[in-house]
């Protein structure tokens, strides 16, 4: 029977998404009617994460409270839904600290729901998602997508709603504003020089993107709709930024000698410390990659995030496709990793209640499975480690950062001793069902050693506490002499680990 996370989708079912971002904090609730998301409650907060980084991985202090206050009142909207219909996304601030721990269990606390970390490119990928859904790209042709945060610009071409090309730079409107007018200074040989920096960041990808050409852009998030604001203000378009208009706004700001004096219609008072870095990120962007015109959404990474959970409750889950694209592009043994994944869920189903796990460990232990043996394609010796080391650092589409660490520490542990390290990365919450589905693997994988082709005698299982007990056919573990000492071996390993493994015969 399905678990309460694994049940699909109902007319009715509420969903919500929250984007921790390097500037502001996004709360959307919607419900999911007919297929499709209807929006019933949204909340922004300005929270400039960002402004607290100290250059060395740090968060100054200050910052926490706000942040910390922003999220308490999201999880009082929040405390009725349950948690596989909520998904809270941390990105660039939170990648760039050196202990991201040390925000996220205090931010945790105060939502009352897990939250991720994305990598830059899984951001952009949710990213026009959330755009491609609210402003579907015509039939057939490609579009070109940009969004300036607080802390990173990602930059996506798309086509219908999957995302073909993704980049992500450190320049966000934060970011940029506090690198090169740090003092709060303006002036054009500021400008010139800033944007000779900007400009030279564009190259690892201008020139591909142009190659594969789009037939519109479109901007989403705070700093790209300002700008379009400030452009309708000033009569320059109706509904839009072009060449032109951006020039324009560039030489009234640059008519201003300090960050705190400007003024320009359209512009919130919010907006106006960040906008220079923001406007200076969108002028190289326009000249690097020869844009003539960009359109708004009203839609961003918080929308995409609503629809990949739709996506993650069908049969469209895009984790699936990208677990096939490793597979093939490794040379992954299909038929092995068949057999490894079948008994690792049989001996799943069958503690899943005493361990209290949930279809979301089952779902990493799958996809674990048929990745098991990636790194055999890097070599043999210590493939266990080359496998994590790629599932760990790879652009792996669908998949949080958070949930790759999960995924690589699942891989990391299929084989010899058991590397607590790599488990211990993890959120303190996820570390006991990661470690649980981890011993699974191993047995499953250890039974298949001889990648035999005959089927597994049926293996029973049962689970108690920190016991795990396997009982499986004496006539079969006599007739393979060398799974019995792998049985024995792995006992020891466990035990290590303060673990017990016990073997019964029948």
């Amino acid at each position: 029977m399905p678990t309460e996370a694994e049940q699909p989708l109902k007319d009715g079912d509420l969903l919500a998404a929250v984007d921790l971002g390097s500037n502001s904090f996004h709360m959307v609730v919607a419900r999911y009617l007919l297929g499709q998301l209807r929006i019933v409650d949204r909340i922004k907060e300005t929270v400039r994460l960002a402004e607290g980084l100290d250059g060395q991985g740090g968060l100054n202090p200050d910052v926490m409270p706000r942040a910390l206050d922003c999220l308490a009142r999201f999880g009082q909207r929040l405390n009725t839904l349950p948690p596989h219909r909520v998904r809270a996304i941390a990105t660039n601030t939170v990648r760039n600290l050196r202990n991201p721990q040390g925000f996220l269990m205090p931010a945790e606390t105060a939502l009352g729901h897990g939250i991720e970390i994305v990598a830059g490119r899984e951001e952009a990928r949710l990213i026009y998602l959330g755009v491609a859904h609210g402003s579907p790209p015509p039939e057939g042709k490609r579009r070109l997508v940009m969004d300036i945060g607080g802390g990173s610009t990602e930059f996506i071409i798309g086509q219908g709603f999957e995302a073909v090309e993704r980049e992500s730079l450190q320049m966000g409107c934060i970011a940029t504003t506090r690198r090169f007018f740090g003092d709060g200074k303006l002036s054009r040989k500021r400008w010139k020089e800033a944007r000779t920096e900007i400009t030279a960041e564009f190259q690892q990808f201008a020139n591909a993107y142009r190659r594969r050409g789009w037939h519109d852009a479109m901007g989403s998030s705070g700093t790209i709709k300002a700008i379009c604001d400030i452009s309708i203000a000033l009569k320059l378009t109706k509904a839009s930024i072009t060449t032109d208009s951006l020039a324009a706004i560039r030489e009234k700001l640059l008519e201003f000698d300090r960050l705190e004096d400007i003024r320009l219609p359209g512009l919130s008072a919010e907006r106006r410390p960040i906008i220079a870095g923001g406007l200076l990120v969108l002028d190289a962007a326009f000249s690097e990659l020869a844009i003539e015109r960009m359109y708004v959404s009203d839609h961003a990474m918080r929308e995409g995030v609503l629809y990949d959970l739709v996506g993650r409750a069908s049969e469209t889950d895009p984790r699936e496709a990208s677990i096939v694209a490793l597979c093939n592009r490794y040379g992954v043994d299909a038929a092995q990793s068949t057999r490894v994944e079948a008994t690792a869920l049989r001996l799943f189903d069958q503690v899943e209640a005493a361990w209290g796990l949930d279809g979301d460990n089952r779902r990493l232990l799958a996809w674990a499975a048929r990745i098991h043996e990636l790194g055999l394609a890097i070599a043999h010796s210590q493939y266990h480690q080359h496998g994590a080391y790629v599932v760990e650092h790879s652009d792996i589409a669908g998949f949080s950062r958070t949930e790759q660490q999960i995924l690589a520490a699942l891989v990391r542990n299929q084989r010899r001793g058991v590397h607590l390290g790599s488990i211990e990365k993890l959120p303190d919450r996820l570390i006991p069902n990661t470690l649980r589905i981890a011993l699974l693997l191993r047995l499953a994988v250890l039974l298949h050693r001889s990648h035999d082709r005959d089927p597994l005698p049926l293996a029973e299982a049962q689970a108690d506490g920190d016991t795990l007990a396997i009982k499986l056919s004496k006539r079969w573990l006599e007739g393979h002499p060398l799974t019995r000492l792998d049985l024995e071996t792995e006992r020891d390993h466990l035990q290590e680990v303060g673990r017990k493994l016990v073997i019964k015969t029948a």
